[in-house]
């Protein structure tokens, strides 16, 4: 029995691309059957040849609440998420005050985020100096991993881990079968190009003049540092927004070896490249940052070849003001990147370029996230016992970005102006219609999972 039915002429199931109706109960995927399989006392949705997919899981996505939500915040982040697709967020643990690194930190954040949310979120906890005691209880509170950073995250609330930090965090995680999320960067390189740069008197409205303020050695250093110990302590380790092609074969090595490593990278690393920013445009700025051409094709190669596990947003919100898009600063300007609206149509224009398709992309963006995020029974893929989370859209469809249009708090993005294909119709939460076609449909239902 079934209370709705959505169908399409191209749904992406597990087994591939084609003609089905999928059932659903009570929130439910009762059945994904034949086109026609459609029960008489049932509700039809009928997408016609637009492209049914599992709701994307975005396990990237900086809220900031509470005490930034100036920043952005959980109504206004996950309405843009419903808008672009999708229908599970993961929200870092940083940067809201507190942030998240704490049992008590933690019940905050989900105080906060109570009957706020359009979409359904997890809330990832974080690693941090002296906090190794604090992590039994976020597990058993219901954080599904941890995040740390390797040098300085931008603000002093949330100290970068050292390797002596991670070697008492790492067992403990590897005990629990938790994985810690890295951002892989290292301060020795970073430190050693900033020492060049201010004797070279770099000007810091070139783009090119922040690319070298963060070189690939920084990440490629400290994915090698993280995986030996992964290998050492038998931990279980994801690599965030990779930025750098090199590291790929360090990846891959330790893999062939049995490392337990997972790597993701991002809309934007797929899509721009360094010698394409005009100098002064910070809404370009992120940490590590966009890099090259021929670096970005590397990585798009990693992608297709599954050297490179999912790809999810890193959206990075501030203020107007944070992004110094006045003076154009790069290195006084907030590093990220706001895109988790379109982090759907930015990913599916790559790979359409590339010959890649559609279950290939199914796989990237619902179900290697949900994975990441432990809710593979729940979310991420369309079959019988998982949440009926769907997107319905169109992939031959184009439209020109308007900053001012998208749903996040702050219109600022640098996929201003860039024609994208891929227009979101309708996005599904459990059953249950979230957004309708350029609008949001209902009360805020997203709950933690």
């Amino acid at each position: 029995m079934a209370d709705l039915v959505v169908r399409s002429r191209r749904t992406v199931t597990p087994e591939g691309v084609r003609p089905a109706a999928v059932q659903v109960r009570d929130g439910i995927i009762r059945a994904v059957g034949a086109w026609d399989d459609v029960p008489g006392d049932a509700r039809l949705a009928d997408a016609g040849d637009a492209v049914l997919m599992p709701g994307l899981v975005d396990s990237h996505v900086h809220v900031n609440e509470p005490g930034r939500t100036e920043w952005e915040g959980f109504e206004t982040a996950t309405r843009a998420a419903a808008a672009g697709g999708i229908t599970t967020i993961g929200d870092m643990p940083l940067n809201s005050i507190p942030v998240t690194t704490t049992e008590a930190a933690l019940a905050a954040k989900a105080r906060a985020a109570a009957g706020r949310a359009h979409v359904d979120y997890t809330l990832w906890g974080g690693v941090v100096p002296g906090n190794a005691r604090d992590l039994d209880a976020m597990l058993d509170a219901g954080v599904p991993g941890f995040k740390c950073f390797l040098v300085h995250s931008g603000i002093d609330e949330f100290p970068n881990a050292t390797e002596a930090d991670l070697r008492v965090a790492l067992p403990i995680l590897a005990r629990r079968g938790a994985p810690l999320l890295v951002h892989a960067e290292l301060p020795g390189p970073i430190e050693e190009a900033a020492r060049a740069a201010a004797a070279a008197g770099a000007d810091p409205r070139r783009y090119e003049s922040w690319l070298r303020a963060r070189p690939h050695e920084a990440e490629d250093e400290a994915v090698a540092l993280v995986l030996a110990l992964a290998e050492e302590l038998g931990a279980r380790v994801h690599v965030v927004h990779l930025s750098s092609a090199e590291a790929l074969g360090l990846l891959g090595a330790a893999r062939a070896r049995g490392v337990a490593a997972t790597v993701e990278t991002c809309p934007h690393y797929l899509t721009f490249a360094a010698e394409e920013i005009p100098d002064g445009r910070t809404d370009f700025k992120c940490a590590p940052p966009i890099r090259e051409a021929a670096n970005r094709e590397r990585l798009w190669a990693g992608v297709a070849a599954g050297a490179i596990d999912l790809v999810v947003s890193d959206h990075s919100p501030c203020p107007a003001g944070m992004k110094e898009l006045a003076r154009g600063d790069f290195h006084e300007a907030w590093g990220g990147i706001s895109s988790v609206q379109l982090a759907l149509p930015a990913v599916w224009t790559g790979a359409r370029a590339r010959g890649r398709g559609l279950e290939e992309l199914a796989r990237w963006m619902c179900a290697a996230p949900a994975q990441l995020c432990g809710l593979s029974a729940r979310k991420g893929a369309l079959a019988p016992g998982l949440d009926a989370d769907l997107v319905v859209w169109d992939p031959e469809a184009s439209f020109t970005v308007d900053p001012a249009a998208l749903r996040h708090r702050h219109a600022i993005t640098p996929y201003g102006g860039r024609t994208l294909f891929g227009v979101v119709q309708q996005t599904y939460l459990r059953g249950e219609l979230v957004f309708d076609r350029g609008r949001l449909a209902g009360p805020a239902r997203g709950a933690r999972v």
